[in-house]
């Protein structure tokens, strides 16, 4: 009769040391999607460990990623997305973890959605050992292979192809394109007027920030040549307004190069999820490019061209 008495002993000994080691089931990135009774958008969660340490950072559907307030208590996890303010209410989302999904709700307001979840892609892939020749994907003379986007207050399309140029006359609906891509390399030419704002989405979830003059030169992270609210560019070059520059990308997984002028702003580094605005959270699918036009108008592209890995 002891034998069991000294096995309940172990397990009341056992059983709180293994869960105190045992893994966090939130610990990673999380591609999210919220669905709402009349709207679906995507969002972005990571819980990181380190030197006894947790965080958490949050994507939400628009601005950039951030530390997020957060509570733990096994498998639940209540992050607060967004602090209330006068303009508009909180936004928080209490999530479970099973495995490789999320599930959970968000409340904003006396409004609830459903969130949804599964773990980011590493999207770790050799680069390519050749290109194809750059072919173009605006062809100068109108908006073959391109559609707008938008809702609301940014449905109309004011996009134009006019002197070998695509030009977004006044702010209105972004701009796509038809096709989808996967690893690439992107070469683009822009001008914008001062304070103008865009941004080019690679596979239409990373936003590379795209803005002259004086616009958003204060924070790094939201400079002419950054992957929005991630990385920064090594180099802080000036943000002429009404000349033409040009930006050559290279994406392959989720790392990227951008060249601004020649100038090599980011360097072979990892994006770690979505920007706002994204599209969808599906990062392992391929995915369009999309041009704000949804910000300020004035805004000209031209000379766009891709080249693809070579099979």
């Amino acid at each position: 009769m002891k034998k069991p008495r000294i096995l309940l002993i172990l397990a009341a000994i056992l059983v709180p040391a293994l869960a105190q080691g045992a893994a966090n089931p939130f610990a990673g990135r999380w591609d999210v999607t919220i669905t709402a009774a009349n709207d679906t958008y995507p969002g972005w969660l990571q819980l990181a460990e380190q030197d006894g340490k947790t965080e958490v950072m949050v994507q939400p559907r628009s601005g950039h990623a951030h530390p997020a307030k957060f509570t733990l208590q096994g498998s639940r996890l209540m992050v607060t997305v967004a602090e209330p303010s006068e303009r508009r209410p909180g936004v928080s989302w209490e999530l479970t973890a099973n495995g490789d999904k999320l599930s959970g709700i968000q409340k904003m307001g006396d409004q609830t959605a459903q969130v949804t979840g599964v773990r980011a892609p590493e999207l770790k892939r050799p680069m390519p050992a050749a290109w194809t020749n750059p072919e173009p994907i605006f062809n100068g003379k109108d908006l073959s292979g391109w559609e707008p986007l938008g809702s609301g207050d940014h449905a109309k399309n004011n996009w134009v192809a006019k002197d070998g140029a695509l030009v977004n006359l006044e702010g209105g609906a972004n701009l796509r394109t038809t096709r989808q891509f996967e690893d690439f390399k992107l070469h683009v030419e822009f001008n914008c007027p001062e304070q103008g704002n865009s941004g080019i989405y690679l596979r239409g979830r990373y936003e590379v920030q795209v803005s002259c003059g004086s616009r958003l030169g204060g924070n790094p992270v939201q400079a002419l040549g950054a992957v929005y609210g991630y990385l920064a560019p090594a180099v802080r070059v000036p943000a002429k307004a009404g000349e033409w520059q040009s930006y050559d990308i290279t994406l392959v997984g989720r790392t990227v190069t951008v060249v601004l002028n020649g100038v090599t702003l980011i360097d072979n580094q990892e994006i770690p999820g979505i920007t706002g605005g994204a599209l969808d959270s599906k990062e392992g699918e391929p995915g369009p490019f999309y041009i704000q036009g949804d910000h300020t108008g004035g805004i000209q592209f031209r000379n766009i061209t891709i080249a693809l890995p070579k099979s």
